[in-house]
C-alpha cells in the first residue's frame, strides 16, 4: 500500500465513524507518526474512529506555550481554557493555587510565564496528580510546583495571590449531550459535579477568602450560561471587582473577583 492509499484508507475509517474533517485528522495523525508502518497507522486510525480523543492517541496536547502529557486520567486541555491563563497573567502574582489541577496545564503555564513565582496544584485523583508531576518534570518546574491530593481546599495551607480553577461544571442532565470523545473517554469526575454544575463553585467561592492574600484574585473557568450565578457567589463571599471574561469566540469563559 502506497502512502496515498494508506491515507485514503485511514480517512475512510474516520469518515465512516462520522469524524468531522477526516482528511485533516489523518494528516495530523500521520505527522505525529511519520514512520509507522501501514498496519500500525491503520490501527491508530481505528482508535480515532472509535472516538478516542486525538490527544489520547498522540499522548499529548499543545496548550498555551507548552506541550502537555495527556491521558484518560485527566481532562484534555482545550483552547478555551487559555483565556483563563491569559487573563491571570494580566496582573502580577507570586504564589498561585490551582484547584483541580488535572494535567497541570493551567498551573504550569502560569508559573512558567513568571520566573519568580511558585504554585500549588490540588486534585482528588492520584492518577491525575501523577500526570501533572510528569508535566512539571518535563517543563523543569518541579521545584516551583507543589502537587498535593486535596478535596478542594481541605489540605491547602497558607494564602495565595492568585487562585485559579477549571472545575467540573457540566450538569449531570447534560452529560448525555456531550461528544463521545468527551463523554466516553475523559474522567467523569473532571466533567460533572453529578448535580446542577455549580456545586464546585459554591465550595471554591466559600473557601477562597480564607486562602487569598489581601488584594488576591480568584479566577474560575465557567460554562457559557453560568456567569451570573458564579458572579453572585463571589459577591456573597465578599469578593469585589467582579468581572466576566470572554474567550476568543466571544463566549463567557472566566469569572474573576478580588479580595479587598
Amino acid at each position: 500500500m502506497n502512502e496515498t492509499d494508506l491515507l485514503r484508507a485511514a480517512a475512510a475509517l474516520l469518515a465512516d465513524a462520522g469524524i468531522p474533517d477526516p482528511q485533516r485528522e489523518v494528516r495530523r495523525l500521520r505527522r505525529a507518526n511519520p514512520d509507522a508502518d501501514p498496519d500500525v497507522f491503520l490501527a491508530l486510525a481505528a482508535q480515532r474512529a472509535r472516538r478516542v480523543p486525538m490527544a489520547h492517541i498522540l499522548g499529548y496536547r499543545d496548550f498555551y506555550h507548552h506541550r502537555f502529557i495527556v491521558t484518560s486520567d485527566v481532562l484534555d486541555p482545550r483552547p478555551d481554557t487559555e483565556a483563563l491563563v491569559a487573563a491571570a497573567l494580566e496582573a502580577p502574582f507570586t504564589r498561585v493555587l490551582d484547584l483541580g489541577t488535572g494535567s497541570g496545564c493551567i498551573l504550569l503555564s502560569l508559573i512558567a510565564a513568571r520566573a519568580q513565582t511558585s504554585g500549588t496544584g490540588t486534585d482528588i485523583s492520584d492518577a491525575a496528580l501523577e500526570v501533572a508531576r510528569h508535566n512539571a518534570a518535563r517543563l523543569a518546574l518541579t521545584n516551583r510546583a507543589a502537587l498535593i491530593r486535596s478535596d478542594w481546599f481541605a489540605a491547602v495551607e497558607g494564602t495565595f495571590d492568585l487562585i485559579v480553577s477549571n472545575p467540573p461544571y457540566i450538569a449531570a442532565e447534560e452529560m448525555d449531550t456531550l461528544q463521545p470523545e468527551v463523554r466516553l473517554h475523559e474522567p467523569r469526575i473532571a466533567l460533572t459535579d453529578e448535580a446542577d454544575g455549580l456545586s464546585a463553585y459554591r465550595r471554591i467561592t466559600a473557601g477562597a477568602p480564607d486562602h487569598l492574600a489581601s488584594g488576591g484574585r480568584l479566577m474560575v473557568e465557567i460554562g457559557p450560561t453560568q456567569a451570573q450565578a458564579v458572579s453572585w457567589m463571589m459577591l456573597d463571599a465578599g469578593l469585589q471587582q467582579i468581572r466576566v471574561i470572554t474567550d476568543l469566540d466571544g463566549r463567557n469563559r472566566v469569572v474573576a473577583g478580588r479580595k479587598p
